[in-house]
């Protein structure tokens, strides 16, 4: 149809940023053909200097191989250096406390240290990469308007099994609990006299991930989104070791450490997919790869039930181990964002990535990318005028969505145990199966009908079951299919919740603070895991299902106030018009 493409209206009708060159594609005998030879010589000589840099591992860019590589060795086999003082207590049920750490653990520990620096150290860009500001006429909606390619595919069942993988860290620490508070006689209500709360673990961990999310963030735009995937596979790794800690205060410096390392890969994959898949398939594919925070909850259940009984709950940490090289691997089939590339001024790799995505490389008259040329790359940006509104949706919605995330769900495991329910693992696992097919639903009303009305629509259903939850109280434990109804939502329902605010926020900041911008998301739920967590050490709530029901319901209902009154639609858009539109607004 004149004038449409898939679905969506021409250039012309877009934002003055967005309207095409009289002749904007390859003319080898003329004048443009001239023009995009130069576009790239100049860029291949900008980038001159990145030929001292190595490659390997599927294209990523070390910038010190060497330190990088033996980073990886030091902390590989500082993890090794603590797998002995698990492995002897294989004779008393894995107990490990009130044994004194040995020589080697104490020498692990200060290799992973040294080998996480030194990782870090090799994947850390010169700063003239990181500011530079070059103005690409590299049309990047080339990306959006590219078939699905298996390079596509390829990148989304790598992100899909990095997501999971990612997600299961969190949700484990709901099933180590309970064990954690045998060995340790820990203060909880499956044990009202110990002394020191339980809840200091959950404590240590939420609050390691708020300081992760921000740090990812940051480091997303500084290193690269691919470099910062594999960078958290290390820390997976490392992190392993709380599974061997013996002594209760090491295990919470290790559920700190291990928050942080967790705490921003999912907004950083949700980052390098927003600016990879074309916008027509962008929604609904990645609310998708957000069904595998569901299938996370799933698959750490199964474990929980077919491991901890026999080794303990030590056994899900240490499976971050094995985890961690998977998420290495994973970087062959992830390439780096060509949006990023560019912003950064490697012109040169971008052209060869959207090569790989099937783009066709075109060369305009002016920027796309000029869009947000004023954008500094810095966290002040996401209270901006053009961005204020955005970000008010996103904090309320990330506050509540981690109220019940890690309130609500991490502590009804407890609860239903106390109220008499053996199996709580098994009842939690089957509500999270009837609630993983409407995910697809989910997936299908924000990739086709409305991505503000689904998240409008999500947050009232979740807000809904809440409230149930509160009038219900602890009575609700006496109708088991009450119980099941009430239970999917907030299990299924607030995963759909966070899956779309991760996509959201990926959509609505541009590519200079897109990982800031998902960082914050991501920070600012776990800032409602720290509240509530903290409501608990602190004696000032009681860990009740009524009680941390409503202490989520509130929020949930705002988020979608504010959404409805501030959320911008993304459905099928550029990311540069979305862009576009939202500076427009602020004048």
């Amino acid at each position: 149809m004149a004038g449409l493409r898939h679905g969506r209206p021409e250039p012309k009708d877009r934002h003055p940023y967005f309207r095409p060159a009289a002749a904007n594609s390859y003319n080898h005998g003329g004048k443009h053909a001239r023009m995009a030879t130069a576009s790239i010589t100049r860029c291949v000589d900008r980038g001159k200097p990145s030929m001292a840099r190595l490659r390997g591992l599927g294209g990523v860019t070390f910038h010190h191989a060497g330190a990088f590589w033996f980073g990886v060795v030091a902390v590989t086999v500082g993890v090794i250096a603590h797998l002995p003082m698990y492995l002897m207590g294989r004779n008393i049920g894995y107990r490990l406390v009130g044994m004194p750490m040995d020589t080697p653990m104490t020498i692990g520990m200060a290799a992973i240290v040294v080998g996480l620096l030194a990782s870090l150290y090799g994947l850390y860009p010169r700063s003239a990469e990181v500011t530079a500001r070059a103005a690409s006429l590299i049309r990047i909606s080339a990306l959006d308007d590219a078939p699905l390619s298996l390079t596509h595919v390829g990148l989304l069942l790598a992100m899909a099994l990095a997501v999971m993988i990612d997600i299961m860290k969190p949700t484990a620490l709901a099933f180590v609990m309970p064990g954690m508070t045998l060995e340790y006689g820990l203060k909880s209500p499956l044990n009202p006299g110990g002394s020191i709360p339980v809840a200091y673990v959950a404590l240590s961990g939420i609050v390691g991930t708020v300081l992760g999310s921000f740090l990812w963030g940051w480091l997303g735009d500084r290193i690269g989104r691919r470099a910062s995937i594999l960078y958290a596979g290390i820390g997976f790794i490392a992190t392993s070791i709380c599974g061997a800690m013996p002594d209760f205060s090491w295990n919470l410096v290790m559920c700190f450490i291990m928050g942080m390392a967790v705490g921003g890969m999912l907004p950083i994959c949700y980052a390098l997919l927003a600016e990879a898949i074309p916008a027509r398939h962008r929604g609904w594919l990645m609310i998708l790869i957000g069904a595998d925070i569901a299938g996370a909850y799933i698959l750490t259940s199964w474990l929980a039930t077919a491991l901890v009984p026999t080794y303990s709950w030590r056994i899900l940490w240490l499976i971050g181990m094995p985890t961690g090289v998977v998420f290495i691997l994973l970087n062959i089939w992830i390439p780096e964002s060509p949006r990023f590339l560019l912003a950064i001024g490697r012109e040169d790799e971008a052209r060869s990535v959207m090569a790989r995505y099937g783009a066709r490389i075109v060369d305009g008259t002016q920027s796309e990318t000029a869009v947000e040329a004023k954008v500094n790359n810095r966290w002040s940006e996401l209270v901006s005028p053009g961005f204020l509104r955005p970000t008010l949706v996103v904090g309320c919605l990330a506050l509540g969505s981690g109220l019940v995330l890690f309130g609500f769900n991490l502590w009804i495991p407890t609860n239903l145990r106390k109220l008499g329910f053996t199996e709580a693992d098994a009842i939690l696992r089957n509500a999270a199966l009837i609630g993983f097919p409407l995910t697809f639903l989910v997936a299908w009303l924000y990739g086709f009908w409305s991505s503000r009305k689904t998240i409008i629509l999500l947050s009232s259903l979740t807000a809904a079951s809440l409230f149930g939850f509160v009038a219900a109280g602890d009575a609700v434990v006496q109708n088991r299919w009450l119980l099941y109804i009430l239970l999917v939502v907030p299990i299924w329902g607030i995963s759909s919740v966070v899956a779309v605010l991760s996509v959201y926020s990926s959509e609505i900041y541009p590519t200079r603070i897109r990982a800031h911008g998902t960082g914050f998301a991501a920070g600012a739920s776990k800032m409602g895991g720290v509240a509530i967590i903290a409501l608990v050490v602190f004696g000032i709530a009681a860990p009740s299902i009524s009680t941390i029901a409503f202490i989520g319901a509130v929020p949930m209902t705002f988020a979608v106030l504010l959404t409805a009154l501030y959320g911008v639609e993304t459905r099928k858009r550029i990311l540069e018009e979305i862009t576009a539109e939202e500076l427009a607004r602020a004048g």
